[in-house]
């Protein structure tokens, strides 16, 4: 009997060890954040230099994660109504998207202000390495800006609010998620303007949006009527439509891994999955509520958890993809 014993709990002990081994997502460390009540807004990593930048919007700080040791190492005070983070590795350069009227920009060495140009509700940032350019979204506009100098290039007019959008480089566009109407506008950087749009139809409104370049798929997160929409980038045809938690903010493609990782801030981090013709959830981690914010980076996602009545601060939960 007693033999038999162990022998079921080495198996169960081998079972748990392979079934935690195929988990898509572990949480492998928390980091202690400082600020008050409130949501987090957007993130960025620097996977080099091994840094994670937060948008603390209740703080108005931009906060500097090192990675290394997952520490807090600084609060880049007054950054008002901090919305959109982007970080440039070539140029070393952070950049933050304030609400309050500002896109201002850091040089990542000392994080001294380089920059600060007046972007009217500025949101969601991202560079475009090729151009050396940071596209700034303000409502219905898209500001282009130097990366280097903050000089603004120029403003691209769009039909309506950009939220969530993603820049295609080598195809030299930028797919941006818009509301009223609710459509993918697909701008040509070459011409500065709106040159195709793709109806939203299978939910109400879009926010954030994932790329999956090599095969041509877009993936919008719609926080409302709670759905990933996937769409073929070419054709703007919408291919599936996956519910999800409500509230999602953020979503990322792993291109290795093949997986869409989605937080919501329903109390959710999902992972999405292709199997046959179909896409699913297949994980459905429980976060805490309003954790709607995360990054994906050098294999991992890192998640925004606000401060709560059970939390002394804010945290970054660091989740390894397997």
């Amino acid at each position: 009997m007693t033999r038999f014993l162990l022998v079921a709990a080495f198996a169960l002990t081998i079972g748990t060890a392979i079934a935690a081994d195929e988990a898509p997502l572990t949480l492998s460390k928390t980091i202690a954040m400082k600020g008050v009540d409130g949501k987090l807004d957007h993130l960025a990593v620097d996977s080099k230099g091994e840094r994670l930048f937060v948008a603390n919007k209740p703080n108005n700080t931009l906060d500097i994660v090192d990675l290394k040791t997952g520490k807090l190492v600084k609060q880049i005070a007054d950054q008002g109504k901090i919305s959109g983070v982007a970080y440039a590795a070539d140029l070393d350069m952070v950049y933050a998207g304030n609400g309050a009227g500002t896109c201002n920009g850091f040089a990542g060495a000392d994080y001294k202000l380089a920059f600060s140009t007046k972007a009217p509700g500025a949101d969601n940032v991202h560079y475009n390495s090729e151009t050396k350019l940071v596209y700034v979204g303000c409502g219905e506009t898209l500001m282009v800006l130097d990366a280097k100098t903050g000089e603004a290039k120029t403003s691209i007019k769009l039909p309506g609010a950009v939220h969530g959008f993603k820049i295609d480089k080598k195809a030299g566009k930028i797919f941006a998620v818009l509301t009223k109407p609710s459509v993918v506008a697909v701008i040509d950087l070459a011409k500065n303007e709106v040159t195709e749009k793709f109806p939203l139809t299978l939910s109400d409104a879009g926010s954030p949006i994932a790329y999956d370049a090599a095969n041509g798929l877009l993936f919008v997160g719609c926080p409302k009527k709670a759905m990933v929409v996937v769409f073929d980038a070419k054709t703007g045809k919408e291919l599936a439509g996956v519910e999800i938690p409500a509230g999602i903010d953020d979503i990322h493609y792993d291109s290795k891994l093949k997986r869409i990782y989605a937080s919501c801030g329903d109390g959710a981090l999902c992972v999405l999955e292709k199997k046959g013709e179909k896409y699913e959830v297949t994980t459905k981690l429980e976060t805490p509520k309003s954790s709607r914010t995360c990054v994906f980076g050098s294999g991992k996602v890192y998640l925004g958890v606000p401060k709560s009545k059970d939390l002394e601060g804010p945290e970054i939960r660091v989740y390894d993809a397997k």
